[in-house]
């Protein structure tokens, strides 16, 4: 198949799975009772609507609902960003100490006052895209607002710190640790700050926040990229000297397109020319290490690779290799990236009425039963931004 007809095949196929799959099943979890969506959903599809409301998830729906407006512009959609906007405004925003708490109870009520940098960039993100789509000002306000607390309160001398008590007092970093390890930085937290940053960057152009942008992007290439071994380092102490031997593929992937995109935005001649070639080889290692069986496995452990198939993974990889075939014209990343959409397609979507995507899928390309369909983590925005990069990405 020609290149053109691959890439029409894919931007059609998304567009259908988008309208006609993921948007009506998050639509389905609005929770007109208590106020935002519902926060879990198990693998046979029991919702529980009294389980706690993930603040990450709300942005992440917020998000979701924002930019799909703006794609689709289907007006209709309206309802669901502001329904998510106002439970993140009313809810889910410490009015005493400021940020933006972890989770709270189905009745509203406070769950898990952590407040952690990853969440609060995910909320500048998702409000950023929120004032794109509907021209609110109280959204782009509150949005520098938690990046001034993200400046102020979740930075030491050598960069992003994570997790804190609700009065911003350091903690240990459970929430986004893992692997044996107990991390003070990690590559998520500040890929994540980098996203949200952008995109309030890409809406406002002010200056301050250019020169941010700057700075990560440094950090990112003297702390976090790997030159020698040709990927990111990924769990750190504070003086960013990595404590683990991991290789996670779809945060390298992801990264790719994610370090392109903000390029682009900056419009920086020099600075593209200096970070492209690391994108693309950051792709062109995922191609050789992680790709198998016409999908990309999860991570590599000290040398022990995990062979699951995660929906995030696999919707990373499909725009991550799209990127890498338009900066390169190299058809091997335009194959790569249909056949893990053919892989999506037979296995990771969940084809039962009122589901959405299985969580992950077993190396016999089976679900696995104990993992949610819906929960704090499960969520639209990595198969939703999938679809919608197919559109933006690729001319009808």
């Amino acid at each position: 198949m020609e290149s053109n007809e691959i890439l029409g095949k894919i931007r059609k196929e998304t567009l259908v799975e988008f309208t006609d799959h993921i948007i009506p099943f998050w639509k389905s979890m609005i929770d007109r009772e208590n106020g935002g969506f519902y926060g879990k959903m198990d693998y046979n599809l029991k919702l529980d609507k009294l389980s706690p409301k993930g603040c990450i998830l709300h942005s992440r729906i917020l998000w979701f609902f924002s930019k799909a407006l703006i794609t689709t512009k289907d007006q209709s959609l309206r309802e669901y960003a502001d329904h998510a906007y106002k439970f993140i405004r009313d809810k889910c925003i410490d009015r005493e100490h400021s940020g933006i708490y972890w989770s709270i109870n189905a009745d509203g009520t406070i769950a898990d006052s952590t407040k952690h940098t990853y969440n609060q960039a995910f909320t500048v993100y998702a409000l950023s895209a929120y004032h794109d789509a509907t021209g609110n000002m109280e959204a782009l306000d509150l949005a520098w607002k938690i990046h001034d607390i993200i400046e102020t309160k979740c930075r030491d001398e050598t960069g992003y710190m994570e997790a804190f008590t609700r009065d911003f007092k350091p903690e240990s970093n459970e929430k986004l640790s893992e692997n044996g390890v107990m991390a003070e930085k990690t590559m998520n937290t500040l890929l994540h700050v980098f996203e949200a940053y952008t995109e309030l960057y890409r809406i406002t152009g002010d200056e301050n926040l250019r020169k941010t942008l700057y700075a990560i992007i440094r950090q990112w290439k003297d702390k976090i990229w790997n030159p020698k071994l040709e990927r990111q380092e990924v769990f750190f102490d504070r003086n960013f000297n990595s404590i683990i031997d991991l290789y996670s593929y779809g945060h390298d992937i992801e990264t790719s397109w994610l370090m392109d995109r903000c390029l682009d935005i900056l419009n920086d001649e020099e600075l593209t020319r200096e970070i492209h070639p690391i994108t693309t080889r950051i792709a062109e290692k995922i191609l050789q290490v992680a790709y198998r069986d016409s999908s990309l496995m999860n991570e590599c452990d000290k040398g022990i690779v995990s062979t699951k198939r995660i929906w995030w993974v696999q919707a990373e990889g499909v725009v991550g290799f799209i990127n890498a075939y338009e900066k390169t014209m190299d058809k091997k990343f335009l194959d790569a990236a249909a056949s893990i959409w053919e892989y999506i397609k037979e296995f990771q979507i969940d084809r039962r009425s009122g589901s959405e995507w299985y969580n992950e899928i077993d190396e016999n390309h089976k679900p696995i039963e104990s993992e949610l369909i819906l929960g704090p983590w499960k969520c639209p925005y990595h198969n939703g931004r999938m679809c919608m990069e197919m559109q933006d990405r690729i001319s009808r």
